[in-house]
């Protein structure tokens, strides 16, 4: 996908029901060795990693910004974010665009592998780590054959202090 974008928002639904047998759509892409999902509506579209304007002072996960036809698109890079060590960007290296609490963001990660379709049986309750980890964020494991996906509310984890900070970087 490198230089190119796929727009995944043609054609795709999701149920938000969680009633028995209804099931959920989620954009599986990796950092480091695990895999993770986010809601595939709020996805808007998946580009080739591009060089960003950086924005002096903003914290380290914020990379800056593109210019996304007209649009100012603040950039955060997720690896940093969860810190999770060295960032090396390659031809793998994507930004996933995200419309996100009605601002648009990007979302830098290390592949993007496919959508996946989580029944309510394949979905579980996130782990509980006790008060020194935070996971409000995560809706829960999925579980599909033998993997095993990290489902991120990617609303909760762009807390509103850092919505106000992609805000300022975006204005």
């Amino acid at each position: 996908m490198t230089g190119g974008e796929l727009n995944l928002k043609s054609g795709v639904t999701m149920e938000h029901n969680q009633e028995s047998g209804a099931s959920s759509e989620f954009l599986a892409f990796t950092l480091g060795e695990e895999v993770y999902g986010i809601d595939i509506l709020m996805v808007q579209e998946i580009r080739g990693y591009e060089t960003v304007t950086k924005i002096a002072n903003t914290p380290d996960f914020i990379k800056g910004v593109i210019n996304l036809r007209g649009v100012i698109v603040p950039v955060v890079d997720m690896r940093i974010k969860f810190h999770l060590g060295n960032v090396d960007y390659n031809q793998f290296t994507v930004v996933i665009i995200l419309n996100v609490c009605g601002r648009v963001i990007g979302m830098v990660v290390d592949g993007v592998s496919d959508v996946i379709e989580l029944t309510k049986d394949q979905i579980h309750a996130a782990p509980e780590f006790g008060a020194s980890l935070d996971t409000q964020y995560l809706i829960g494991m999925g579980t599909m054959d033998e993997r095993m996906i990290i489902l991120v509310d990617i609303e909760r984890l762009m807390s509103a202090s850092d919505m106000d900070l992609i805000a300022k970087v975006a204005a």
